[in-house]
Formats: C-alpha cells, sequence, structure tokens
C-alpha cells in the first residue's frame, strides 16, 4: 500500500498540469484571504480582479514565462498577495530565455518597491534592498532548477543513446557471427561434398567391375558424409576455439589428415609442413586455406599434381602454398558461392595476414597466404 501511495505521488508531483494547477489553486486561495483581511490599502475590488488576474496567468507559465513574472509581479503590488510573485519570478527564472532574465529581474523588483509605495507612498532605501534580495534569491533558484532540470535531460539522453548503441553492437556482433558461421560452413561443406562427388565418379566408373572396388568405394562416401556431419558440428560448437590455450584438436590439427582424405579420393597432392606445432587460431586458418586451396584444385582442375608447403618464417608469420598444375580434363559440375576465396581473405585480413592468387605460368593455379603467429600477437596486445 505504501508504494502505491509513494507512485501516486511522484507522478502527480511528475505531471506538470497537476503542479500548474495546484500553484493556480494556492495563489486563488490566497487572493481570497488578501481581499479578506484585507493585505492593500487599494479597494476590495482591485485587490479581487488582480490577485485572480495574476493567479491565472500562472497557468500558462512555462509557454509564457515573462508574461507571468510580469502579471505576478503585478497582482502583488496591487493585491498584497505574494503568492503570485512568487510564482512568477520562479517561472521567469526557470523557463525564460537567458537573454531575457533582465526583464524578470526588473518585474520581480519592481512587484516589491511598488508595493511599498503603494503601501506607504514612498520607496525608501530599506525598501529598495528588501526588494533586491528576495527577487535575487527566487531568481537564483530558479535558475537552478532550470540548469538542473537540462543536466537530468542530457544525462537521460546519453544513457537512451548508449542503450541504442549498445543494441545496435550487440546486433552487429550477431550479424558477424551469424556471417562466420555462414562462412565455415561453406568451407567444409565444400570440401567434403567435393569429395564425396570424386568418390561417387570413381565409383560410377567402377561400378561393373570387382565388387570389392565398388564397396570400397562406397565405404570411402560413408566415410566422407560422416566426416562432413562431424566437422559441421564441430564448427556448431566450438567457433570460440582459437581463444583458447593449448593445442588445437580436431580436423583443424592435423593437416596430414586433410592431405590424406584428398589423396583418398584421388586427388593427387603433395604435403611438405615445416612450420611445425601452431598455435590454435594460426592453425585454424592455415586448416582453411589448404582446405580452401585443395577444394579449387579439385573442382577446376581434377587430376592435377598439387603441392602444399606450410613453413615459418624469420618474422614468425606462416606462409601457405597451394599450387596445381592445370587439370586433365573440364571442371567439375558442382555449384559453388562463387565467394569463397572472398570469404578466405576477409578471415585472413581480420587477423592481420594476405591472400595472393592467381594463375602460373604456363598453366596451373596458385594460393598463397602469409598467417601471422597470432599467440605473439596476442601476447603483445595483452
Amino acid at each position: 500500500m505504501n508504494l502505491t501511495r509513494r507512485a501516486t505521488w511522484h507522478a502527480l508531483v511528475g505531471d506538470r498540469r497537476a503542479v500548474d494547477a495546484a500553484a493556480v489553486l494556492a495563489c486563488l486561495v490566497l487572493t481570497g484571504f488578501a481581499v479578506k483581511a484585507p493585505w492593500s490599502s487599494l479597494p476590495l475590488p482591485v485587490i479581487a480582479v488582480a490577485g485572480v488576474s495574476g493567479a491565472v496567468a500562472q497557468w500558462p507559465r512555462r509557454r509564457w514565462p515573462r508574461a507571468a513574472a510580469v502579471l505576478g509581479a503585478g497582482a502583488y503590488a496591487l493585491s498584497g498577495n505574494p503568492a503570485p510573485w512568487l510564482v512568477g519570478v520562479y517561472s521567469g527564472a526557470a523557463y525564460a530565455p537567458r537573454r531575457q532574465m533582465w526583464t524578470v529581474a526588473l518585474a520581480g523588483w519592481a512587484g516589491f518597491a511598488a508595493w511599498a509605495w503603494i503601501d506607504a507612498g514612498r520607496v525608501t532605501v530599506a525598501d529598495a534592498v528588501y526588494a533586491t534580495l528576495p527577487t535575487a534569491l527566487v531568481l537564483a533558484v530558479g535558475v537552478y532548477m532550470a540548469t538542473r532540470s537540462a543536466l537530468l535531460a542530457s544525462l537521460r539522453e546519453r544513457a537512451e543513446r548508449a542503450e541504442a548503441e549498445r543494441h545496435l553492437r550487440d546486433r552487429q556482433a550477431r550479424s558477424a557471427e551469424r556471417t562466420r558461421i555462414a562462412r565455415e560452413m561453406h568451407d567444409v561443406l565444400a570440401h567434403k561434398v567435393s569429395l564425396i562427388a570424386l568418390h561417387a565418379g570413381a565409383l560410377e566408373v567402377t561400378a561393373t567391375g570387382d565388387a570389392a572396388a565398388v564397396r570400397q568405394g562406397a565405404a570411402l562416401i560413408r566415410v566422407t558424409a560422416r566426416e562432413a556431419l562431424r566437422e559441421l558440428r564441430l564448427v556448431l560448437g566450438v567457433l570460440d576455439a582459437e581463444h583458447g590455450d593449448g593445442a588445437v584438436s580436431g580436423p583443424f590439427a592435423d593437416l596430414a589428415a586433410l592431405v590424406r582424405a584428398a589423396t583418398g579420393a584421388g586427388q593427387r597432392v603433395e604435403l611438405h609442413d615445416e612450420a611445425g606445432p601452431l598455435p590454435p587460431a594460426t592453425a585454424r586458418v592455415v586448416h582453411r586455406v589448404v582446405q580452401e586451396g585443395l577444394t579449387n584444385a579439385r573442382k577446376h582442375a581434377p587430376g592435377a599434381a598439387t603441392t602444399v608447403a606450410v613453413d615459418r618464417g624469420e618474422d614468425g608469420d606462416v606462409t601457405v602454398t597451394v599450387r596445381n598444375a592445370a587439370g586433365d580434363g573440364g571442371a567439375m559440375d558442382l555449384p559453388g558461392s562463387g565467394s569463397g576465396l572472398l570469404g578466405l581473405a576477409e578471415r585472413i585480413r581480420l587477423v592481420g595476414g594476405t591472400l595472393h592468387s592467381g594463375p602460373l605460368d604456363p598453366d596451373g593455379w596458385q594460393l598463397y597466404a602469409v598467417v601471422p603467429w597470432l599467440d605473439h600477437r596476442l601476447e603483445d596486445e595483452s
């Protein structure tokens, strides 16, 4: 119950119309007392009209603050009711532009001085000083509240902007992760599907021959399909494996196994690995470079001899070269996204490496990549 009452009270205080209505009502009530007492030496109708006019002028005080200050000061001078003066001068200080503050200050001071002149017939030095002090105090409170409100509004805007930027970063991170997953899936499936197609082609050739060769070809297709599913599960489950420590496990650690799978499918591949054990992130990128190179050689130059060379330079960077000669026949009829090399180049660029690909003289194709030794880079940055 207390929480409900507190929430209701905060809602009323925060409602500008409720606050303005309360201010007008207070001015009208005090006007009634000013007429009954009376608080001014002027006739009662003058006191009543001045008090009511000054009170009603406070309703649009946020929209017309200078008018509220002037009419409030006039109402105090004629009726002796200080409420319209107080609300009007405060509103002028809080809501009027700073360049117009002098008119609010002059109206507040003149209201006090005019009340003294009407009451006593003269304005003394003490009256002038007495008019200055409360006017300055109310002006200072109004300016302080206006500055505080502007600061709170600015902080709220900054908080909302920061929240919006955080949501935008989250959306961008999710989009980048989806793109990364799609790229990983493309790399894995393109390589394995091309192997399956190569095995199926060999099986088709030997379908009328030795039954043992047919069984062997079918077994190779089955094993390759299972490996594709296993690697796909690894892609979906350990995309952040490069942030871990220790050696890379699974298919990303063993280039020899990758080459053996291609050789088993009938592709002529020779591996020269002089780099030795690689950091996890580097090994993953190197594996993708070799996989993409073997896949492209198998698709576009079937039957061609392919050489894979991995070495480590003096600066610590790992160089990967996949070179194939011209194929014995036409390219394999396999669908592709056409963006495998583009995605691989972007992957390498993001880790600080480079990728180059192009034809060789007289025939053939070469894929050449430089991949940083990423563990050293991470240690330097930390």
